[in-house]
């Protein structure tokens, strides 16, 4: 698709393609999130904004409408008289200009009327408001003004100070140079090297943006030398051939420029409206400069993203390392036995017998089922009492190291940068989760059942521990929780940590029905599960840090997704 220009000039683009594709980085761009103080996010952030802004501001209006007025931007420092150098190419005073600091507050476009129309509408920045008629100074609109002495196919917008002491000033000036088609930078013979300028020139140079200076107020007897030292300094920059438009210093008539000093200006920018040919290399020129611009800036911003994501994945594997020590200290202290109340364990060694049954264990399977057998008939469920006390103790164990992993990890993350930040803006728990036990119980009376059925699997493996555990499955499966619960190392025989002695009683029990070799089957499986168990529910309660963590950052897919619309930008690019 082409668009044609007078006299026949013709700019060869696939522009629907092209405007789509443009259209879709834009939004990827919005999308990116920079939550994290990450190195570099402050200059990713400012960067993914002006990408952004010059994509409805520029590129997307440019591509829609090729054969829009030239939009010409003049920009510069406080004091450069961009103001009173607009209002003496119209020969009347529509910008304010004086000795007051900043004297453009609310930017200014003035076209001929009959081109008006090309900026009436939301076509070029479209976040900006239009005013009309009276000038709102400060109003934050972009101020139209019709003027029969601006040439046709050229508007002129007088930007606020580059340097301004107001901040939105100086953002609004940015905002604007980046919609130009060409930048007009005006400066002064005794301002020409300060260093702001040419921070905004090297970036045109960066970007292949159009580009002409304004040499203002240059004292008579300079006219040679300072237009000649600021055209070498262009040449040292990479700008050699910027044009330089030399303004000689000169008494104001009624606050403009004379005709005479102002000509080099008002002929150069004629003449350029004119040639269509001209206009349209200007429009290209600074066209696909922008889009030649896009890969490194649209990197940039995709590289921090990616940041963003590792910083957030760094503090989420901070809190998994935290509670996965605390499960290791749950485990030491569940295994330590030493949380186990002296009634319950009296009760439970009375239950399964410390005299008859300690005799009879080597002597006789039968005698033990018998004992068991006399136990349960009729006497209180102590095996229930020792499940319950089973359960008492892991909550509160698990719930301890919850509360002091949740304090570990927010001590952690207030030691880094990112973490701190987040810790400031949102609200981190400080302690384990409101329903961690009510997750609890249900998972402990899920491992208890479990426990339950691997005695019921073993019971047809041997007879006779089939006949022993038909009348007391409770109280074995009782038994293997209570092994399995004041262990550190697993079952390996006479090798047992006990808790007041009781838990070897229940050790020898087991061996006794089952075998050691199958009672040591038993434990690890129950103790896997159990583990199994109580690390999920820790790993639950890290997850907390790491939604935190993630909120607001940007996902792997993201990045993926702006990459493959700036990789259709430059497929369809000229």
């Amino acid at each position: 698709m082409g668009h044609s220009y007078a006299r026949g000039y013709t700019i060869s683009m696939n522009s629907q393609e092209l405007y789509d594709a443009v259209a879709t980085l834009g939004t990827e761009l919005r999308r990116a999130a920079f939550p994290l103080s990450t190195p570099g996010s402050e200059a990713a952030t400012a960067a993914r904004g002006e990408l952004a802004g010059q994509i409805d501001d520029y590129l997307l209006p440019r591509l829609r409408e090729l054969d829009a007025p030239l939009l010409t931007v003049f920009g510069g420092s406080t004091g450069s008289g961009k103001s009173t150098l607009i209002n003496s190419l119209v020969g009347r005073k529509v910008s304010a200009s004086g000795v007051l600091r900043p004297t453009t507050t609310t930017p200014i476009l003035v076209a001929h009327p009959q081109e008006l129309r090309w900026f009436q509408t939301e076509r070029i920045l479209p976040s900006l408001p239009r005013t009309t008629g009276r000038l709102e100074s400060g109003s934050g609109a972009l101020h139209l003004v019709g003027d029969a002495d601006v040439p046709r196919g050229i508007a002129f917008l007088d930007a606020p100070d580059i340097d301004s002491v107001v901040e939105s000033n100086r953002e609004m000036a940015a905002q604007l140079l980046a919609a130009a088609d060409l930048w007009l930078f005006v400066t002064t013979a005794s301002r020409y090297a300060d260093a702001v300028p040419w921070g905004y020139l090297r970036r045109a140079r960066e970007r292949s943006t159009a580009l002409a200076l304004v040499l203002n107020r240059v004292p008579i007897e300079a006219l040679e030398e300072v237009p000649r030292h600021l055209e070498e300094m262009l040449r040292k920059e990479g700008l050699g051939g910027t044009p330089v438009l030399t303004v000689a210093e000169v008494q104001l008539e009624d606050d403009r420029i004379p005709a005479a000093s102002l000509e080099p200006v008002k002929r150069w920018l004629n003449d350029l409206a004119a040639d269509a040919g001209a206009k349209a290399q200007t429009v290209l020129k600074t066209l696909v400069g922008a889009l030649d611009s896009l890969p490194a800036r649209v990197e940039e911003v995709a590289g921090q993203m990616e940041a963003q994501i590792g910083a957030a994945g760094e503090l989420g594997a901070d809190a998994r390392r935290i509670y996965a020590m605390g499960v290791q200290e749950a485990e030491e202290a569940l295994s330590s036995g030493s949380l186990l109340r002296s009634e319950v364990l009296a009760r439970w060694h009375e239950f399964i017998g410390t005299g008859d049954v300690m005799r009879n264990l080597q002597s006789s399977i039968g005698r033990i089922r018998d004992r068991l057998r006399d136990v349960l008939t009729g006497k209180p469920p102590v095996a229930h009492e020792v499940q319950a006390e089973v359960e008492r103790s892991i909550e509160t164990v698990l719930v301890s190291a919850a509360d002091r992993a949740a304090e570990r990890t927010v001590a952690a993350w207030r030691a880094s940068a990112q973490g701190e930040a987040l810790i400031n803006a949102r609200a981190a728990p400080d302690r384990s989760s409101p329903h961690l036990r009510t997750a609890l119980d249900a998972e402990i009376r899920a491992w208890q059942g479990t426990v339950l059925d691997l005695v019921k699997e073993q019971g047809p493996a041997r007879r006779a521990a089939g006949r022993a555990v038909s009348v007391g499955v409770n109280a074995v499966g009782a038994a293997l929780m209570l092994a399995v619960f004041a262990h550190s190392g697993g079952l390996t025989g006479g090798e047992v940590v006990i808790a007041g002695g009781t838990a070897a009683v229940s050790q020898r029990l087991l061996e006794a029905i089952f075998g050691e070799e199958a009672v040591r089957t038993l434990a690890a499986r129950a103790r896997k599960d159990l583990l199994k168990r109580l690390t999920g529910l820790m790993e639950a309660e890290a997850e907390r840090f790491g939604k935190i963590a993630r909120q607001d950052v940007p996902s792997p897919q993201q990045v993926e997704q702006l990459r493959s619309a700036l990789a259709a930008v430059q497929l369809h690019r000229p």
